[in-house]
């Protein structure tokens, strides 16, 4: 499978913990989404090797880590090592939905292609730091991905 589209409706209903990795064919990395309900306390918890990207979607997450406590709105990120214990709760008055993605230590550098030169102008014009600016491969090869950005 090449790419795969869902939603986290489709995953589930209401309140609860969505797996993405699995149904949409993930191997590189961990992915979930979940949706807490308002007021619902979180769980302080760490993991052995896999540190975390929390995405906020929607609504009002406190997040409590090493004495800490943040507010994040829609927009907001936080990342965590994989043994720092951490908690996220809901503290608005309205559904916390999160993105969560996983994996453990190792840096993959840039390697995203663009596909042609009108792509490569489209991107230089975005603005900088937004991927590689490199030129499409003219040899027949579509380069990693098939022309998806990579970071």
């Amino acid at each position: 499978m090449t790419h795969s589209f869902s939603s986290l409706e489709e995953l589930g209903d209401g309140p609860g913990f969505r797996k993405i990795r699995g149904p949409l064919g993930i191997t590189a990395f961990g992915v979930n989404g979940i949706v807490y309900p308002p007021g619902y306390p979180g769980v302080n918890h760490y993991h052995d090797t896999q540190d975390e990207l929390y995405f906020v979607h929607s609504g009002t997450a406190r997040v409590e880590v090493n004495g800490e406590e943040r507010i994040l709105g829609p927009g907001g990120l936080f990342h965590v090592e994989s043994t720092t214990p951490r908690r996220i709760a809901n503290a608005g008055d309205d559904d916390l939905v999160l993105l969560i993605v996983g994996g453990k230590d190792g840096y993959v550098e840039r390697d995203g292609h663009v596909m042609s030169d009108e792509d490569l102008e489209i991107r230089q014009s975005f603005g900088a730091g937004v991927g590689s600016t490199e030129p499409a491969k003219t040899d027949g090869d579509a380069g990693v991905g098939a022309g998806k950005e990579q970071s």
